[in-house]
């Protein structure tokens, strides 16, 4: 095919950015548009985890955070009132408080999936509101806890906020899920595309359920998938925790501890390393 010449008429001056992220923008103008994205230099980085040493690409790599919100992990929220020991799952709080920093730090975007009903629960089929009320008179999704009147995991209440101990920056992302997937019924795997990520680490809770669930759907997309180990955590029996690890290593990724990951941003932070 012959090559199309340039026509002299349009001009590259005034050409804009057009986009929601420098990984996947247009340049346009009033008679032009450039469709050539351009290149993201990659940013390699090795760790160890179970098994082998793995490089991935930090300039193309984000964390997924699931469901560390109150109802989950604090002392008042609905799993404590429903007696379930809320201890195992605060465990992440201290290895994310270290990590994020860092993560940020290196430009890593910091992703919050977060458990958020509608008021009406309108998305919420029987079936899902079956899971968390088999009797029907219990305190499920979206009713309201007894003393404090919360609305179970309500988009926007103190039940579906983060927990206080973990702080949020005004650059992290957030995306609110109805379902153990993050990836159902969401825009999450939109604003995965849009930032050009193709690995992703995930932390949260419980980790043989949402967690899990979100990072074999992304696996199934085609996204690397990378559990953080001690930044995931469970209320579940420890046997769900050991299946949960295996599951990962053997089908869906790798399994990474954060100190291995802390050490290797910090290295890299203070060589002023961001290539």
């Amino acid at each position: 095919m012959d090559a199309v010449s340039p026509d002299p008429a349009v001009s590259d001056e005034g050409l804009l950015p057009l986009g929601s992220s420098g990984s996947n923008s247009w340049m346009v103008s009033e008679g032009r548009a450039d469709l050539v994205r351009q290149p993201v230099p990659p940013r390699p980085m090795t760790v160890q985890a179970q098994g082998k040493l793995i490089t991935f690409d930090l300039a193309r790599t984000a964390v997924v955070i699931v469901d560390m919100q109150n109802d989950f992990c604090h002392p008042e929220g609905w799993l404590a009132h429903i007696g379930v020991d809320v201890a195992p799952a605060r465990r992440p709080i201290a290895p994310l408080r270290r990590l994020l920093p860092l993560l940020r730090g290196s430009s890593v975007p910091v992703i919050w999936v977060n458990w958020g009903n509608r008021p009406d629960r309108l998305n919420l089929s029987p079936s899902l509101l079956h899971v968390y009320n088999p009797s029907g008179v219990g305190i499920g999704l979206g009713d309201a806890l007894p003393g404090s009147g919360a609305k179970v995991l309500e988009r926007g209440s103190w039940s579906a906020a983060i927990v206080d101990e973990l702080p949020v920056e005004t650059t992290d992302i957030h995306v609110a899920k109805y379902r153990m997937s993050g990836f159902q019924d969401t825009e999450l795997d939109s604003i995965l595309r849009n930032l050009g990520a193709t690995t992703l680490m995930f932390a949260g809770v419980n980790a043989d359920q949402c967690v899990l669930c979100t990072l074999q759907d992304a696996n199934f997309r085609g996204y690397d998938c990378v559990l953080l180990e001690d930044c995931a955590a469970t209320t579940s029996p420890d046997y769900c925790m050991a299946a949960t690890i295996y599951n990962v290593n053997q089908c869906f990724g790798f399994v990474v501890r954060s100190e291995a990951l802390a050490a290797e941003l910090a290295q890299r932070a203070f060589r002023g390393d961001r290539s």
